[in-house]
């Protein structure tokens, strides 16, 4: 559980396997794109992928709630 509540490992985790590979693109806006523009052809492994590549930005969302919440 502290893994999921340190703010350093959860940003490390949203620069690398959130957004990587890096190029031409970060692979999640590119994702993030294709379903905005209405997911078309997109496969199971497509979707398993948003949630891998999405699953730190989670993390970094729900400490950002967590904190804002305390005050």
């Amino acid at each position: 559980m502290e893994l999921i509540n340190n703010w350093k490992i959860v940003l490390l985790l949203c620069l690398t396997l959130g957004l990587a590979p890096y190029f031409p693109e970060p692979h999640i806006l590119g994702k993030v794109k294709w379903i905005l523009g209405g997911a078309t052809g997109m496969k199971p492994m497509d979707w398993f992928d948003v949630l891998l590549h999405g699953f730190p930005f989670v993390l970094l969302i729900r400490l950002l709630l967590i904190k804002v919440l305390k005050k």
